[in-house]
């Protein structure tokens, strides 16, 4: 069941952003578009309480239950992240905004990725934080080694983002060097005779 909670909260989370953005700009109504993208918080907000209960009543804590604390995470750590980047580029592609800018070299793209670490950074707190509270919750009474392995695998995800951010800075990327173009000769005056 939570399994299934889980995908109809992603599938919710999309769902409901096509539409905020939609009714922002394809239907020009902003401040309804702003309404619904709104209501996304509490897409998590029932997958929390959900998962919650299920360990509340019983039931034995699974990689189910580490699963929605890491989607939790993620929504923390990347959600308004990843609706902003999606309003700039809608408002950019239907509302005749300007086109979002994007750090693709240099030190520029570097600062970015360590920026995004922070986001996983932020993610992997909030999903370590939720398992250790669901392992001291439920206590000795189950078997809590499926929740710690999620703990690692956050710890493991937390650890690629700051091998990724590293490369940017050790061998950032450089620009393309815009080719020179040959400027057409003139003819001679002996050929045009």
């Amino acid at each position: 069941m939570l399994v299934a909670l889980i995908i109809a909260c992603e599938i919710a989370f999309w769902v409901l952003l096509a539409g905020g953005l939609a009714l922002r700009y394809l239907a020009k109504m902003p401040r309804l578009g702003a309404a619904v993208l709104l209501c996304e918080p509490l897409l998590e907000l029932v997958l929390l309480v959900v998962t919650t209960l299920d360990l509340k009543n019983g039931g034995a804590p699974s990689w189910t239950h580490g699963l929605a604390a890491l989607y939790l995470g993620y929504t923390v750590g990347y959600g308004h992240y990843t609706v902003k980047w999606l309003d700039r580029h809608a408002a950019y592609r239907f509302g005749g905004g300007p086109k979002p800018p994007g750090p693709k070299y240099g030190k520029a793209r570097a600062v970015h990725e360590w920026k995004l670490w922070t986001r996983t950074l932020a993610a992997a707190a909030v999903a370590l934080g939720l398992l250790q509270a669901a392992i001291w919750y439920v206590g000795d009474a189950a078997d809590t080694g499926g929740l710690q392995t999620w703990q690692f695998a956050a710890l493991r995800v937390l650890g690629i983002q700051a091998v990724i951010a590293a490369t940017y800075t050790l061998w950032p990327r450089k620009a393309p060097v815009a080719e020179p173009q040959e400027e057409p000769q003139e003819e001679s005056a002996e050929v045009r005779r």
